[in-house]
């Protein structure tokens, strides 16, 4: 009963995203961005030194290893957090702190199980909600991070990732309120402004984004998996779901998603972890797969091999400029988690001071 009403909350939370009517489908799916005209980042280049397969052709770029290219310094525009405006989405997402730190935690989590997930058909971008497995699968993510800080939330546009990211943050220990930003319209963005700076302290923004969608798999999405393996030929199916470069019929490549997905990253979430924030970002496999393949700096052969877990948070450590992967927290109590930093385990410590005080 009480998973089924955290279910039912967290979709009439966030039933009330936008969508754009567009005559392309891939713009559809990518929510008012045309895919052919995907912007990347200022100071973000791809650079290739092998072919990833026999299929690309002269023109198009071989992406077998990101790598950031440090650009010059880029000004961003900082709300104030104590102004009449709540939160401003995207790259306008206030800093809670003007004090840098050295170290931020990154959470990443791929979506709980989907009810497309469940049927074995090919989602992609079609807004699908979780099955009731794969809200368990979010509340035990939640479980798992309940003692790790966080400071902002980054989400794709799709259901599924936001209610990934909403049902984690109820298990939080800090109890603060996860608040989806709305920047649809001028209008939403004043309908959902907060007045009391006492609520704004006991909140955390979560920001969607279209470039954290899932990849578009263009006429395949909806179709079943195993039939379309039979009619298209296991070879050809396998291509289009694990090739680097290949896309699926009108679809996106993994090359592509990384494009958008890395970029954004750059663009958005690694200034905020340069400037201490504590970050989560609840998304898909294939976004997720690629920011993977730039914080570990894999090949195209070594990514197209990543798999991702439904639900399973990944922990890595923001540091003087470097990410360290720490794995995935088997549980709030687990001592090794919190002694991969200083910072952490301090962390943790304040967690259960204040936990006592409340209790004596």
């Amino acid at each position: 009963m009480a998973t089924a009403t955290s279910h039912q909350s967290i979709v009439s939370f966030a039933s009330h995203r936008s969508s754009s009517s567009s005559s392309s489908t891939i713009s559809q799916c990518l929510l008012r961005e045309p895919l052919l005209n995907l912007p990347i980042s200022k100071g973000f280049k791809i650079h290739s030194s092998l072919s990833c397969n026999n299929h690309t052709t002269s023109k198009k770029r071989n992406l077998c290893k990101i790598k950031a290219v440090a650009s010059s310094q880029t000004e961003t525009s900082v709300s104030s957090y104590n102004n009449n405006t709540f939160l401003s989405p995207s790259k306008n997402i206030p800093d809670l702190s003007k004090k840098k730190s050295n170290e931020a935690a990154l959470i990443l989590i791929r979506h709980g199980e989907s009810l497309w997930n469940e049927k074995n058909l090919f989602t992609g971008c079609v807004d699908v909600p979780l099955t009731e497995k794969g809200v368990e699968e979010a509340i035990e993510a939640g479980k798992r991070i309940s003692n790790i800080p966080v400071d902002v939330i980054f989400t794709s546009s799709l259901i599924r990732a936001q209610m990934t990211a909403m049902l984690a943050m109820i298990q939080h220990r800090r109890k603060k309120v996860p608040i989806i930003l709305h920047d649809e319209s001028e209008q939403a963005k004043t309908w959902s402004q907060v007045f009391s700076d006492e609520t704004k302290n006991q909140s955390i923004p979560v920001i969607p984004a279209w470039q954290l969608n899932e990849r578009m798999y263009g006429e395949l999405q909806g179709l079943n998996k195993q039939e379309t393996a039979e009619r298209y030929g296991k070879e050809q199916v396998h291509e289009w779901r694990r090739s680097y470069d290949i896309p699926p019929p009108k679809g996106e490549s993994l090359e592509m998603c990384a494009e958008r997905a890395v970029a954004y990253f750059q663009d958005n979430i690694e200034p905020k972890l340069a400037a201490g924030k504590n970050v989560m970002i609840a998304a898909h496999g294939n976004s997720l797969r690629s920011i993977i393949m730039y914080l570990d700096k894999l090949t195209c052969q070594e990514v197209i091999s990543l798999e991702l877990s439904t639900g399973i948070p990944l922990l890595y450590i923001f540091k003087e400029g470097k990410f360290m992967k720490r794995g995935s927290p088997v549980g709030p109590t687990e001592a090794g988690v919190y002694a991969y930093t200083k910072s952490l385990a301090q962390y943790r410590q304040k967690l259960e001071e204040d936990s006592e005080v409340i209790c004596s």
